[in-house]
């Protein structure tokens, strides 16, 4: 597993010079900037749902406190 992580260390500048090279000669010029564009869009979409993840943890661990505290100090709640 660790030589995956030597392999990408060695990307350098001209290895990415020519996966640019690449990409624009099989897209084409009109279409790289939609490309980019939804490779944006899915990126904030990954963050958004990594955010939401951490409020459901956030939630979650409020609930389990607020239960202990009853638990402990016997509160019943009249609903």
């Amino acid at each position: 597993m660790s030589s995956h992580f030597i392999i990408l260390g060695i990307v350098g500048p001209t290895e990415i010079i020519l996966i640019i090279a690449i990409v624009l000669l099989l897209f084409g010029g009109k279409k790289l900037p939609e490309l980019m564009r939804g490779i944006g869009q899915g990126a904030r979409e990954f963050k958004k749902g990594l955010s939401g993840e951490e409020e459901e943890k956030v939630k979650f661990a409020t609930i389990n406190k607020i239960h202990n505290f009853k638990s402990k100090y016997k509160v019943t709640s009249h609903e």
